[in-house]
């Protein structure tokens, strides 16, 4: 494994031992299940907004509960969580990966107040139900405009398709 897994306490202690090489601290979050270029670019964004990158992963269980099952489509994900942050913590703009089990980040946000906290620009103040926290306490919400229109379910349907 890579050394930029962390468990969210060990996050945690070490943005507060060393600030100076996680501040400006940028995070973001997501399946990431098939990793593709439109990803890449997307952290290669986020990461240019700051010092440091954390990306929160979002576990088995909750990919299966923000995704569930459709007739005619494998169950997601389709990549287990142990190889998505593998995955991703090797990608050069990441710095680390912290899986988490809610439907949403806001747990990881709370502990780890993020300076400035990114989503694709697919999403909006009002769709995002991070924001309000991030704003709370004078956060930054920043929007990455969306390169290269590719997801992970389009690809299924694609390799489905034939």
């Amino acid at each position: 494994m890579t050394s930029c897994l962390y468990t969210l306490t060990e996050l945690q202690q070490d943005i507060t031992l060393a600030p100076e090489r996680w501040r400006p601290l940028v995070f973001t979050n997501g399946c990431f299940d098939l990793i593709h270029a439109g990803h890449v670019r997307y952290l290669q964004a986020a990461k240019a907004l700051g010092r440091a990158l954390v990306v929160g992963l979002n576990s088995d269980v909750s990919v299966q509960t923000i995704k569930p099952q459709k007739p005619g489509q494998p169950p997601r994900p389709i990549v287990p969580e142990t190889q998505r942050a593998e995955v991703l913590a090797c990608l050069k703009p990441v710095d680390g990966v912290v899986i988490f089990s809610q439907t949403t980040a806001n747990d990881l946000i709370a502990t780890l107040k993020p300076d400035i906290y990114v989503k694709g620009g697919d999403y909006t103040l009002d769709t995002l139900p991070e924001a309000p926290l991030v704003q709370s306490y004078g956060g930054q919400v920043a929007f990455i405009t969306i390169e290269i229109p590719s997801s992970t379910t389009r690809l299924i349907q694609r390799i489905l398709n034939g």
